[in-house]
């Protein structure tokens, strides 16, 4: 894997409240023959903030997500972990260091209930049997911390709960298994208004406990309502990023779809401007 420095756009690098940044991305490029999916990638993810991931369908928004969770090795750059570079060999060896990737689809079991959701593969046990009892008030400290209060029983099956309720059980999860960075793809997809709006109070909530979150959303209202920070990719590459008070949605839109925007001032302009002198 090459170590190539990467000469995307920069704006201003996030950090945490202690300047420490958990997850740094540098010069990632990924092909499938000869399609170029990622071409010298950068941007920092810091604990503590929500970074949004924006981009139209064929950014690179997957590719970007599926190379962090390790389901596939980037052809050049690197991931630098906690200041370490890293190499994730599969899903596994992304999980272990504290990184939980949520998808569309949730990857929750309907036929189970909440705290069988929430502990499987990881059950406890004493004396070789389940533990219930411990695994019970495990989920729901995790659940009372998060300020998930809609869920009348945590023994209900998931098949039985909503859809912003489901997304808030895939949450919890995560946070039951000590993650440092959540990557959430698309969380509010076909919710509706009381939903989206649980939904991202939660994520708000995470961002508070100290986790690295990753939100990828088509959804701008979303994105300027709890990103801390905007990345945005065009065909593969990163073409803005910056505080998300430095971004509208008209500019956004503007990256997403011509990989440019006239209309940016300051940090986002900068970081354009810095990208075409390269």
């Amino acid at each position: 894997m090459s170590t190539a420095k990467s000469s995307t756009a920069e704006g201003p690098v996030a950090t945490g409240s202690d300047g420490a940044v958990l997850l740094s991305l540098r010069g990632i490029t990924k092909r499938f023959g000869p399609v170029q999916a990622l071409t010298r990638v950068d941007f920092d993810l810091p604990p503590g903030q929500v970074t949004a991931l924006a981009g139209d369908n064929g950014a690179g928004k997957s590719v970007t997500i599926k190379t962090i969770a390790g389901l596939w090795a980037p052809d050049e750059g690197e991931l630098v972990w906690q200041g370490q570079p890293v190499h994730f060999h599969g899903p596994r060896d992304a999980e272990a260091v504290g990184i939980t990737t949520i998808y569309q689809d949730l990857a929750l079991c309907e036929n189970l209930d909440i705290v069988q959701n929430m502990f499987l593969g990881h059950e406890q046990l004493r004396h070789r049997l389940l533990d219930e009892g411990s695994m019970e008030l495990a989920a729901k400290k995790t659940l009372e911390e998060l300020s998930v209060t809609t869920i009348r029983s945590i023994r209900q099956p998931v098949a039985s709960l909503s859809g912003g309720q489901r997304q808030s059980v895939a949450v919890a999860k995560a946070v039951m298994s000590k993650a440092k960075l959540v990557i959430l793809d698309e969380p509010t997809a076909a919710l509706g208004v009381a939903q989206t709006r649980m939904v991202l109070s939660l994520i708000k909530r995470l961002a508070s406990q100290g986790v690295a979150v990753m939100v990828v959303s088509h959804n701008l209202n979303d994105v300027f309502a709890i990103a801390d920070r905007i990345v945005i990719l065009y065909l593969g590459q990163m073409v803005a990023q910056g505080p998300a008070s430095a971004f509208d949605p008209t500019m956004v839109v503007d990256y997403m779809t011509t990989g440019r925007s006239e209309r940016a001032p300051g940090t986002a302009q900068a970081a354009a401007s810095g990208k075409e002198a390269r």
